[in-house]
């Protein structure tokens, strides 16, 4: 059955939906009998919601907890909030949430959410919301990019997203096809996809383990638009697939993934690098960003669309011009060559290589586990209250590896792995 088919009854299909909720549930988050859950997820996203629950109390979750959202009442806060409303935030909300983290509830998070919403919104008034929120979410999101906990992230084909992705179809055939392209990036289009996903890591673990090996110094990146030489944190460790959290259990933070990533040393970036494909951020679509580097810092930023965005992002605080995370992504990958623009980075980033401006990873730390944040910092890693993904790579960028000593070693080659 193609999309055109199932979009006269059910576009998405119920199998691979029930399929994604199992495997984000044993591979995503490889839940423990007893573990408590706390998923996010907008309203329109409750029938995959459902079905989480349904796989986690299978495997013996403790409590399972739902926090829903809703775009016509995110809405509503920007066309009649009182104007004072936009530097609060539901602390209270992130305080129990980083105490559930604290008491090892895993986390689950399902995106779906129309990426350009806040479009048409003010976006003095969208930067000071985002701002107070990050803020606010500070103490629950630590726990996360410290690995605290398993945690995972998932996404749905809602319609306002489909038609995002899929402007010339009717909503119900944009929905199948989104459904489909998720499904497949997600690798749950086959009925063996737990061992699809063994199968995977195993790949991305020999990336790692041939990087971890190699000990760069920097990494050199070349093509159009682009001469960057982003060193790279002192004891970094690549990652990618797979990883195990600080309270024991091993999980794929991102499904979709394709990526091995690392920390770049915050004060040891130069040159200029130009974006390969838009940044959709809190409803704004940033195109052709273009930055250059001084001593790990981003001195001079422009962009052909969503440049006043882009620069209030980069004045959140001084970790904003900075970057937390280098990524290494074939051109080959699946989701590249789906050739879709999913204006959402959990699929985006995976397309091509990337670099993340802001918080840096402590799990990208030899022994991250142990280190103070004060250590972290000390060996290059970045702090900031963001982290923001956006595209670098091409069929037309060259990477090579910088050891210490001055030695090249190729690393990709027209966008591929050499």
């Amino acid at each position: 059955m193609n999309a055109q088919e199932r979009s006269d009854s059910a576009p998405i299909d119920p199998v691979k939906l029930d399929r994604l909720a199992e495997v984000a549930i044993k591979v995503g988050l490889q839940l423990k009998p007893g573990q408590d859950l706390l998923v996010t997820a907008p309203t329109v996203a409750l029938p995959l919601v459902r079905k989480i629950a349904e796989h986690a109390y299978k495997a013996g979750a403790g409590l399972v907890t739902p926090i829903l959202s809703d775009e016509a009442v995110t809405l509503s806060r920007y066309r009649f909030g009182q104007n004072d409303g936009f530097d609060h935030a539901a602390g209270w909300l992130y305080d129990g949430m980083s105490k559930a983290f604290a008491g090892n509830t895993a986390r689950l998070a399902i995106v779906g959410d129309n990426p350009m919403l806040l479009s048409g919104e003010d976006p003095a008034k969208v930067a000071r919301a985002n701002k107070a929120n990050s803020i606010a979410y500070r103490p629950a999101l630590e726990r996360i990019v410290n690995f605290d906990i398993n945690w995972n992230i998932i996404a749905y084909p809602s319609p306002s997203w489909a038609r995002l992705v899929f402007p010339d179809d009717e909503e119900n055939v944009a929905v199948a096809k989104l459904a489909d392209a998720i499904f497949s990036a997600s690798r749950v289009d086959r009925d063996d996809a737990i061992a699809a996903w063994q199968k995977h890591n195993a790949t991305l673990r020999s990336r790692t383990e041939w990087l971890n090996g190699q000990r760069f110094d920097a990494l050199h990146c070349s093509g159009p638009g682009t001469d960057l030489t982003i060193g790279l944190a002192h004891g970094h460790e690549w990652q990618g697939g797979a990883s195990t959290a600080k309270n024991g259990i091993t999980c794929n933070a991102n499904i979709p993934t394709e990526e091995v990533f690392t920390t770049p040393h915050a004060r040891r970036v130069w040159g200029h690098v130009v974006s390969t494909k838009p940044l959709s951020y809190q409803g704004s679509l940033i195109e052709d960003i273009a930055v250059r580097f001084e001593e790990g810092r981003i001195v001079e930023a422009k962009a052909t669309r969503g440049e006043e965005v882009l620069n209030k992002v980069l004045d959140t605080d001084d970790g904003a011009r900075r970057l937390g995370e280098v990524a290494l992504v074939p051109h080959s990958s699946p989701i590249s060559k789906s050739g879709l623009l999913f204006f959402n980075t959990l699929f985006d980033e995976n397309a091509a290589c990337h670099i993340a401006l802001g918080q840096c990873y402590s799990k990208c730390f030899v022994d991250g586990a142990k280190l103070t944040p004060e250590q972290i910092a000390a060996q290059g890693g970045n702090k900031s209250l963001i982290h923001i993904d956006w595209m670098i790579g091409s069929d037309k960028i060259d990477i090579d590896g910088l050891h210490a000593d001055g030695r090249r070693v190729p690393v990709f080659r027209q966008g591929e792995w050499a």
